[in-house]
């Protein structure tokens, strides 16, 4: 085996305890998770969005943007439970660039996962006492979930790996929300078949140990858009991919089904300013059908403090250094108009 052995990193349990969540945050991420499953399961009829930027690049700039993401959602609360996008490891299709806080907690140095890994557990932590959110990221890699366990509030599975038997194995244990996205190619079976995996008990090895999950009915669909043959973006938001997703969740049989659209990536096509018409079109198709309404349970937009995208190294305070995103006062005002059509 070709590999040159680093460091033995701390075991998740050993960063809980020398890095703790107190009684009062627990209590706190405890009611969100409630919040965020009776939006799921029906129970309440609120809208969740989940919004922040691409990569949770640097600490200071994305805590300006909570606190100000804070300072709205006291507005919408009673329409909208916002989630904040905070992702902190990033796939690259290529393998290489930059990978997101967990390997370079500074994005213009070299990669260091020690250093990483305390720092996504401190943003999340900070985040939760400085502004009441629990968050939302990707689980990139399966076993570095136990890390921040006590801290997310939902977990995306990303369109690279929501094939993956294991990303599929572990989301049936996690006991918060798990958004499985259809894959980049757009077969949707393949989602589906995620979500089913997902909602299942399993058995399997995690961290050297034999587990057992009891499912999660938690389990669902992002439809993200995807691409073709020919690497040419197509949508899947409109009101007939919706309606054909409601009639694959009877068909399948799952528990719960329900949906969140995210308005960027290939549903955009990577062009940022879209999400904001795209966003109005979903709502619009919830307002044509009651099923539709009742599946469609939250929309994910890529925001950040300023407009677009930028390179490593440009220093732009508060601009995307992944994909570009929409800039504060065109979000804000964006939650503020889905609050309305709710």
């Amino acid at each position: 085996m070709q590999m040159e052995f680093i460091r033995k990193m701390p075991l998740p349990q050993e960063l809980l305890r020398d890095y703790p969540v107190g009684a009062d945050l627990k209590r706190r991420k405890a009611e969100r998770d409630a919040e965020i499953a009776d939006i799921l399961t029906g129970r309440d009829d609120r809208l969740l969005l989940i919004i922040g930027p691409c990569s949770a690049d640097r600490e200071d700039a994305v805590l300006d943007y909570m606190h100000r993401l804070a300072q709205v959602e006291a507005q919408v609360r009673d329409r909208l439970m916002i989630v904040p996008r905070v992702y902190t490891n990033k796939p690259r299709t290529k393998g290489v660039g930059y990978k997101g806080m967990l390997h370079q907690p500074d994005p213009g140095k070299g990669e260091d996962l020690l250093a990483g890994i305390i720092a996504i557990r401190e943003l999340h932590t900070r985040i939760l006492r400085e502004t009441g959110f629990s968050c939302a990221d990707e689980m990139l890699y399966p076993s570095n979930y136990s890390y921040l366990s006590d801290l997310l509030g939902y977990v995306a599975v990303g369109a690279r790996s929501v094939e993956n038997q294991e990303h599929r194995l572990v989301a049936s244990g996690l006991g918060v929300a798990a958004g499985m996205k259809n894959p980049s190619a757009g077969d949707i079976s393949v989602m589906m078949n995620s979500i089913a995996a997902a909602q299942s008990p399993q058995e399997f090895i995690f961290r050297s140990w034999e587990v057992r999950t009891p499912g999660n009915p938690l389990a669902h669909a992002i439809l993200r858009g995807y691409v073709d043959n020919f690497g040419r973006s197509h949508p899947n938001y409109h009101y007939e991919n919706l309606r054909e997703l409601f009639e694959l969740y009877g068909a399948y049989g799952l528990a719960n089904p329900a949906v969140i659209v995210d308005a960027n990536h290939n549903n955009s096509g990577k062009r940022y300013l879209e999400q904001v018409r795209i966003c109005k079109d979903v709502m619009h198709s919830r307002s044509l059908s009651d099923d539709i309404r009742g599946l469609v349970k939250g929309l994910m937009v890529e925001s950040y403090l300023e407009d677009g995208a930028q390179k490593v190294g440009e220093g732009v305070y508060g601009k995307s250094i992944t994909d570009p995103c929409l800039g504060w006062e065109k979000s804000r005002e964006l939650i503020l108009r889905l609050a309305e059509y709710q």
